[in-house]
């Protein structure tokens, strides 16, 4: 595994073709500052240009947690009111969507605690993969913040408003690993020895198959939904034509009719 960026609070790596940016601020349960904020759309971009990477993993430093919401502690100094709120949001807000916009697979690898704000950056990732020690919830009641809709949309377009009423009435920073699954918050539960190898071995899987039509996959899922008038056919029109006039597209033919493996280049 290649270290190729460093902040001391997140960290970005390369190993073949998969690109994993950590969390690291263990001694606080990986609770996001506004510095990692900050660094994320240069790490994504990285990521996203870079034709080695296939799959992108989101995880936690450490044993205890992915991430255990928001750095409580710059609240007072950065989060005093609704001004600094405003400014806080438009930081966050450019690394939330970094993530959003990446048009790579996007995993997030979930150990212990995923609270508040780890639940927010989990949803952005197409897949969930989760320890059976992991724990989540969203305490903003406890708080006494506002929830931006926005997060609050696409919590409930994944799991539906019962259980988006669940999470935030009670809450409750308990809901297990299993509630999760039930739920539709994660996609597969392991125990925690196995995580880590099950889910770069999940990323693997992902990296041998064709580039564009993952890239086809993940944005007509995105589009599909929104609304039927705010959907741009035109996008997917074009990433499908994309596929079939691709080497790859000639190569998953040939690959196929040899009883091989095809090897994609992503063109």
């Amino acid at each position: 595994m290649t270290e190729t960026a460093t902040t001391e609070k997140l960290l970005l790596q390369k190993d073949g073709p998969i690109g994993w940016i950590t969390f690291n601020q263990p001694e606080k349960r990986n609770a996001v500052s506004q510095e990692m904020w900050q660094a994320m759309p240069e790490y994504v971009a990285d990521l996203a240009s870079d034709p080695a990477i296939r799959v992108v993993i989101l995880r936690g430093a450490g044993e205890a947690a992915f991430v255990a919401g928001a750095d409580i502690s710059q609240f007072k100094d950065r989060r005093r009111n609704a001004a600094d709120e405003e400014e806080y949001r438009r930081i966050s807000g450019a690394g939330s969507e970094s993530l959003t916009r990446l048009g790579k697979p996007l995993v997030a690898m979930i150990h212990g605690f995923c609270i508040g704000g780890g639940v927010s950056i989990a949803i952005t990732c197409d897949l969930r993969i989760a320890a059976d020690d992991a724990r989540f919830g969203i305490p903003a009641a406890r708080l006494g913040l506002g929830y931006h809709y926005k997060g609050m949309e696409k919590l409930m377009s994944l799991i539906g408003p019962a259980y988006t009423k669940e999470l935030f009435f009670t809450a409750r920073t308990d809901f297990s690993a299993q509630d999760a699954l039930r739920m539709g918050l994660v996609n597969q539960v392991v125990p925690k020895a196995d995580l880590e190898r099950f889910t770069r071995d999940y990323a693997l899987t992902m990296s041998r198959n064709a580039p564009l039509t993952l890239r086809s996959a993940k944005a007509s899922v995105e589009q599909l939904l929104r609304p039927d008038a705010q959907r741009d056919y035109a996008l997917l029109d074009k990433l499908i034509k994309d596929c079939f006039d691709s080497q790859d597209y000639q190569e998953g033919v040939k690959a196929f009719s040899e009883k091989r493996r095809p090897q994609f280049q992503g063109r």
